[in-house]
């Protein structure tokens, strides 16, 4: 039975790849729970297995073994149009790449997602203009990312990211391409929403700095979960 405060349950998961001959296997045996309300970090190094791991607990992609739920709900179970209606609906990404729209403003990309759930163009520019002036991007709302600082882009990707009203923002490396000022910015736009509206965060990171400022952590190594502990760093959540 699944936790009805569960979000996203991988229930022993397995991801193989098949390259050629030969078979990369990316997981093993993964059995992972992310709760309503809880801000988690996954930590790893490069080949650890971490962007897969992020795949499966965004339903990006399906198991090659085992078994994802997306609230409670088998994502094998669901058409391709009902798993995007409510990954899209549940989840807002947040990318190292910011993966913008290069010829969109930073008003038409926040607007984007919000087509897809139905949403009056009225209230998608109304909604978009208030997301951006609220993460200090009033005087940036008609730029294109390439008219945008690396900071300014990624707090465009978290508007985007937060159009749909999520319950869950996963955080791929959001400060990988960020300097250390702008990328302690971005975790703290992060840590608000998590602490202000209650919502989920997921945050994949090789860095230990980034990782600290979640309430949970998760080490995985060579596709495998190695240790889940809670974050001994209590003072950011004294404030």
């Amino acid at each position: 039975m699944v936790n009805d405060k569960s979000l996203i349950k991988l229930e022993d998961v397995w991801k193989i790849y098949q390259l050629g001959k030969v078979e990369l296997t990316a997981l093993k045996g993964v059995i992972l729970e992310i709760f309503e309300g809880s801000f988690v970090s996954i930590v790893g190094s490069s080949g650890s297995g971490k962007s897969t791991l992020l795949n499966m607990l965004g339903c990006l992609d399906f198991p090659s073994k085992g078994k994802t739920f997306l609230k409670g709900k088998d994502i094998s179970l669901l058409s391709e149009d009902e798993l995007s209606q409510a990954r899209g609906k549940i989840i807002g990404f947040v990318f190292q790449e910011f993966n913008l729209l290069p010829n969109f403003s930073a008003l038409q990309n926040v607007m984007f997602p919000m087509i897809f759930q139905g949403i009056p163009e009225a209230e998608r520019v109304k909604k978009a203009k208030e997301l951006l002036i609220s993460l200090g991007l009033k005087e940036r709302i008609c730029h294109q990312p390439s008219e945008l600082s690396g900071g300014e882009r990624q707090r465009v990707a978290i508007a985007r990211a937060l159009a749909n009203d999520p319950e869950m923002i996963i955080a791929d490396e959001p400060t990988g391409n960020l300097d250390s000022v702008t990328g302690t910015k971005i975790m703290e736009i992060l840590t608000d929403f998590h602490k202000n509206l209650g919502r989920t965060v997921v945050v994949v990171t090789h860095d230990p700095k980034v990782a600290r400022y979640s309430k949970e952590m998760i080490n995985i190594k060579d596709g495998e979960i190695i240790s889940d502990h809670s974050n001994s760093n209590e003072s950011l959540w004294k404030k």
